[in-house]
């Protein structure tokens, strides 16, 4: 068991304060603080002419500056709405409330009530009438008036860095802000949302590695599931026309700039649509959730002026053509194709001709999709699960939005037939032991199947990458709270694979 670590030089400072405030008659851990109003409504209420008393105002907030001019105090407080500068006068505070902002700390949580006002400068403020200690912090800021730079500090204790960063804490609201977007512009097309297990018999949905665990109780292997598909079709089986599902989906994989073990997907189906039912979908979700955060749907990218216009109609480009315009070759031509992979350094041994197709698209093609694009129609050998183009079965009906090279959106005109499915899933598990490929033969959707389910379109969006998209972050563990890391334990490791991934 490892022992209680013992308090520092500054922490013992600060159980000082702590008794001092206990002596003064006030909890230093608070009480209930009702009827208070947030600091953004708060500055609001403050007279447009300095030297001015407003309204009485009652506000809470965390202590992250405070400086002193003759009998004047000025400490500045924010809540998650804000920040406002506080003025302390002995002359409006009784001998007790003066002594109990001596006790105050840079961390510490307090209420005010006061009178709003402005300053000679045009400081919004207000002028304190009663202090109420609501928490005592313990904690000495990490860098005294200095933002936290250190990566690791960082993502091990996220409170800092919504504390003390500029930013961090709004890019996060705005995140919550997207996600309720997207699920109000869904209600708003007669979606029903829905939740699913995430722990799955069966493997299915994608092609990813899954984290495996055990139920004690039934003695069973069990999986994390590495996406909503599966369910979600069953639930159209069963008679639901529109549903949707936000969940979290967990693949066991690589970290990187846009790759978290643990995500969150959107996965979306609509009974007798098809993929270009999706097409205009996604158009509506990502334009609301643009709308949902920012005045214009022209949005910053990069750290160079950089924009992105998200104004629709988007445009629709064929996988062919846009193989042809940047691989230089047409992608039936297998010999070109073969000859291009290796002027690329791609080692193309023992790999299937359509998998060549795929790794030269994404070579030459990808990073040149500004955006934002959908690609349409892909070569059916690459799309297993997706209905193929009744013109033409070489093309499957499928699409993937593309924003600055970024994948965004993947939707399919999906697959009903029951035969073909078991037949697909026999393809995909052959060569694997009998022991793997039971476990990953989904017997119970294909049951489903045969019931029948109804000629849909799904899409499946990455809510992670697209608050990254509307709020220009550069790296998935911006806009994620807690992302995966290392064991603390495992020293310098931590820090080389945050320079890998920032």
């Amino acid at each position: 068991m490892t022992a209680p670590q013992k308090p520092d030089r500054f922490e013992l400072a600060r159980l000082e304060k702590l008794e001092k405030i206990e002596s003064l008659g006030q909890d230093p851990w608070g009480q209930r603080f009702d009827n208070h109003t947030g600091i953004a409504t708060a500055r609001e209420q403050v007279p447009a002419e300095a030297g001015v008393n407003g309204p009485t105002v009652r506000i809470a907030g965390r202590i992250m500056l405070r400086r002193k001019a003759g009998k004047l105090r000025f400490y500045d407080i924010k809540d998650q709405t804000g920040r406002i500068q506080l003025l302390f006068s002995r002359g409006d505070l009784s001998d007790q409330q003066w002594e109990l902002m001596g006790a105050l700390d840079l961390g510490d949580l307090i209420g005010i009530d006061g009178t709003t006002w402005r300053t000679d400068a045009g400081e919004p403020s207000v002028k304190v009438s009663e202090l109420t200690v609501l928490c005592k912090s313990l904690a000495q800021p990490p860098e005294k008036f200095h933002s936290v730079q250190d990566v690791e500090t960082l993502l091990r204790q996220r409170y800092l860095d919504l504390i003390y960063n500029d930013g961090v804490l709004d890019r996060m609201l705005q995140r919550s802000a997207i996600i309720d977007s997207v699920r109000q512009t869904l209600r708003g097309e007669k979606f029903n949302e829905v939740e699913t297990p995430v722990l799955h018999a069966v493997a299915g949905g994608a092609a990813a590695r899954p984290f495996i665990t055990h139920h004690n109780t039934l003695d069973m292997e069990l999986y994390l599931r590495i996406a909503l598909e599966l369910h979600l079709k069953r639930l159209m089986v069963g008679g639901i026309e529109r549903v949707f599902e936000i969940g979290r989906v967990f693949r066991n994989e690589g970290v990187d700039a846009t790759h978290n073990p643990e995500f969150t997907m959107i996965e979306i189906y609509q009974a007798y649509g098809d993929y270009r039912s999706m097409m205009d979908l996604t158009e509506k979700i990502v334009t609301n959730a643009a709308k949902a955060i920012r005045d214009s749907l022209i949005i910053p990218w990069g750290e160079e002026g950089d924009s992105v216009d998200l104004t629709p109609p988007w445009p629709r480009r064929t996988y062919a053509d846009l193989f042809l315009e940047h691989a230089g070759c047409d992608m039936t031509n297998a010999s070109a194709v073969e000859a291009k992979a290796r002027s690329l350094g791609i080692d193309t041994t023992g790999m299937h001709p359509d998998v060549v197709v795929s790794e030269v698209f994404e070579a030459t093609v990808e990073d040149n999709l500004k955006g934002p694009i959908f690609v349409i129609d892909y070569p059916a050998a690459i799309c297993p699960l997706t209905k193929r183009k009744q013109d033409n079965p070489a093309i499957a009906e499928r699409f993937e939005l593309f924003v600055r090279g970024m994948e965004l959106a993947n939707a399919y005109t999906e697959l009903n037939d029951p035969r073909l499915q078991e037949k697909l899933f026999l393809t995909q598990l052959e060569g694997q032991d009998e022991e793997d490929s039971m476990a990953k033969m989904d017997h119970d959707f294909v049951k489903a199947l045969k019931v029948g389910m109804p000629p849909a379109g799904g899409l499946g969006i990455g809510i992670d990458r697209l608050v990254m998209l509307l709020t220009n972050s550069r790296s998935i563990r911006d806009i994620i709270f807690f992302p995966l890391l290392r064991h603390e334990n495992e020293g310098g490791k931590d820090k080389q694979e945050d320079k890998k991934q920032d």
